[in-house]
């Protein structure tokens, strides 16, 4: 490495972000910008650790541990405490479609099993991932690169989140034919309408890399929900193969008393109201709208955070979520020993604005939601609900009991359900004879992705169930992979 003393000489430093007063007056995108000069001291932290468990991307006791599209970590940091950024960015290209989207909203787990985080607080990676391809953007550097020739072959993508963009953007650099289809009336998937925007500016990022690969030559159709508009014998007909990257929508719920009461949400379909009301410059639809109201947000997670900074963007008058897990410790538990992810508390953007705005984390901990109460009108008025322990059950197995006396009454007018996904919409999935697994999801094994359907493979969500944006990566890049071997009999694809 270029400083070998250099996790000696510098701590671990973030560029941070703007207050949480002034961030939440918009929705813009809030974090700052590091000098190149603090980027190369932090680069320099990179250790010659030998063994870089950093772009492993091993599942480590139900985790990822290491970046699971195997970035070229230590070889990127160090370049760029050397000053070397356009190396630094094609050693990014190689193993990330859109770092630019990573560099957002990834949890890093990298960071998590950086050798030097087992001693010290690790290399900030992540950041130095954000400002290469941002630096890059700026300089001009990534231009549209179609490919040199067309096979002619013809490749139909379902969905339009980072798997699917990812099996693309690899599709079309081999030279097929690639015509991608959204429902949604923007393409993006998740990354547009499952994210907010003061995370992950729409237009400015996620449109920009859209707009990008369309100059490539891929082909974006939006608004088509495959199925009805298109039906699935004319998509097999007119496309040489077919992969499916339709994420794990289908969003859990909580069926308890009174969920029939007005206000009561899933996560999903409350941030996508709100993001296409924020990108088409119109009002928020009123029953999404938390101004003026209390709102309950029952689950953590990332989606549960962006629930919370959403709605104090919009206003709310007091914002709560449960979470029926303990709280975290501060330190790793001797369980859960590096190189797995930390699990450790800490505040998460939506928290941290939280806490400014109305004095606490509004997180409480071991509850859970026992009832919806309405007014006379059907309206939601409030929560009630009940502290949890964690014991076993006649099977051995853990799970929450109710604690008596711990019984109490939450005001809410907006209930968020942020409790995860359990897997993807099936209706497209029958129609096309796919199987699926236990759980749902498209029965397709990893590393070959090919489904019961000749030519019809599956990527992302939508295979291996809810996950992290670098897994859908990931998936879409060896689908697509293996699809060019598909129609190829080998592949150049990585």
């Amino acid at each position: 490495m270029g400083k070998p003393t250099g996790f000696l000489e510098y701590g671990r430093k973030l560029a941070g972000d703007t207050s949480p007063k002034e961030r939440i007056a918009n929705w813009d995108e809030f974090g700052l910008k590091m000098p190149e000069a603090g980027l190369r001291e932090q680069g320099a932290r990179c250790m010659d650790c030998g063994i870089p468990f950093c772009h492993t991307g091993r599942i480590v006791a139900g985790m990822a541990s290491g970046c699971p599209i195997n970035n070229l970590i230590p070889e990127w940091n160090d370049l760029i405490y050397r000053g070397l950024w356009r190396q630094a960015l094609d050693r990014l290209h190689k193993t990330n479609n859109f770092p630019e989207f990573t560099g957002r909203v990834c949890p890093a787990p990298c960071e998590g099993s950086c050798v030097l985080g087992s001693i010290e607080p690790p290399v900030t990676i992540k950041q130095i991932e954000k400002n290469i391809i941002d630096h890059a953007f700026a300089e001009g550097w990534v231009t549209p690169c179609p490919p040199a020739k067309r096979t002619g072959k013809k490749v139909a993508v379902i969905g339009s989140g980072p798997a699917g963009l990812s099996a693309a953007a690899q599709l079309n650099k081999a030279g097929h034919l690639v015509t991608v289809f959204e429902r949604a009336d923007r393409i993006g998937g998740l990354l547009m309408y499952g994210i907010p925007n003061m995370k992950l500016d729409k237009k400015k990022v996620v449109q920009r890399r859209v707009d990008l690969l369309a100059s490539e030559g891929v082909v974006f159709k939006t608004g088509v929900h495959v199925g009805s508009d298109v039906s699935t014998e004319q998509l097999l007909k007119d496309f040489d193969a077919v992969i499916l990257c339709t994420g794990a929508t289908k969003g859990r719920d909580l069926p308890i008393p009174g969920r029939e009461a007005q206000g009561v949400y899933l996560a999903m379909e409350y941030l996508t109201a709100n993001t296409k009301a924020v990108l088409d410059g119109t009002p928020f639809r009123p029953e999404f709208d938390a101004k003026g109201k209390d709102v309950v947000v029952i689950g953590g997670g990332d989606t549960g955070t962006d629930c919370v900074g959403s709605a104090i963007r919009q206003g709310c008058r007091s914002v709560t979520q449960l979470e029926i897990m303990p709280r975290p410790p501060e330190k790793r538990a001797a369980d859960n020993p590096w190189p797995q992810w930390p699990k450790v508390y800490k505040m998460d953007y939506g928290q941290e604005e939280a806490a400014d705005l109305f004095g606490a984390d509004p997180r409480q901990y071991l509850m859970t939601a026992k009832r919806f109460n309405a007014d006379a009108s059907g309206n939601l008025k409030s929560v009630s609900v009940v502290g949890v322990e964690w014991k076993k059950d006649a099977s051995g197995r853990m799970g929450p009991a109710d604690v008596a006396g711990t019984e109490k009454e939450l005001p809410a007018q907006l209930v968020l359900l942020a409790m995860g996904f359990l897997g993807p919409e099936q209706p497209l999935l029958e129609s096309l004879s796919v199987d699926r697994d236990e759980r749902t999801n498209i029965k397709a094994e990893h590393g070959k992705f090919t489904t019961n359907k000749p030519g019809v493979f599956a990527a992302g969500d939508a295979r291996r169930g809810q996950s992290l944006v670098v897994w859908a990566i990931n998936e879409g890049r060896a689908a697509a992979r293996e699809c060019d071997r598909f129609l190829m009999g080998s592949t150049v694809l990585p």
